[in-house]
């Protein structure tokens, strides 16, 4: 699922909001040792967290019918938000805030990632996968300390959180429908009562 976010993402970039330049798309670690081999104007899109959407989450079994019966019963889908640190590089500071300013715009296009985008698992689902952009961050993570740990100088970034849907369970098979209503037999004089049917009679 991960790696279909990121072609998502690396199509959205490449063919959207950078269509027609020789921008770079990479999703490595923007560390000092990457930043120092990088010879071209890229966009880097780092991964640098993956949590469950607690909002997103479900209760109950959801229903798979067949000719109109209720076949299987799965467990609905869990959301998986997964951040991206999203960062421009090139040789002019000027040229790194024009790039992400037209990632801004073209992210903030989207509420989510676009149908056409989406391939495996993530399309076999047909279920939207939400997208943000540049929203404040949670209170327990702060961007300084995602870069303190690349070991590197903070630099403009966008964060794209993207909540994509996972199947949660091996589908349950459903028992055979019911044809009858409920019978009921009492003492000897056997009563019967059967549901949906009229009153018994003795």
């Amino acid at each position: 699922m991960i790696h279909e976010v990121d072609e998502a993402l690396r199509r959205l970039v490449r063919d959207d909001a950078l269509r027609g330049t020789d921008v770079e798309v990479a999703f490595d670690a923007p560390t000092k040792d990457w930043s120092a081999r990088r010879n071209a104007p890229t966009v880097n899109v780092y991964l640098y967290d993956i949590r469950e959407d607690l909002r997103r989450r479900q209760r109950g079994l959801l229903n798979e019918y067949e000719n109109g019966r209720v076949a299987a019963r799965h467990l609905p889908p869990r959301h998986i938000k997964l951040s991206y640190l999203v960062t421009a590089w090139t040789q002019r500071s000027e040229d790194e805030h024009r790039l992400l300013s037209e990632l801004l715009v073209n992210f903030l296009r989207h509420e989510s990632l676009p149908a056409r985008l989406l391939t495996g698992s993530l399309a076999g689902l047909g279920l939207p996968v939400p997208m943000t952009v540049a929203l404040p961050p949670p209170e327990d993570r702060a961007f300084a300390d995602v870069w303190s740990a690349l070991g590197g100088e903070l630099k403009p970034s966008l964060d794209v959180v993207v909540s994509a849907p996972v199947e949660a369970g091996r589908p349950v098979a459903a028992g055979p429908p019911v044809e009858e209503g409920l019978g009921l037999a009492m003492g000897g004089d056997h009563v019967a009562h059967r549901a949906g049917t009229g009153r018994g009679r003795s």
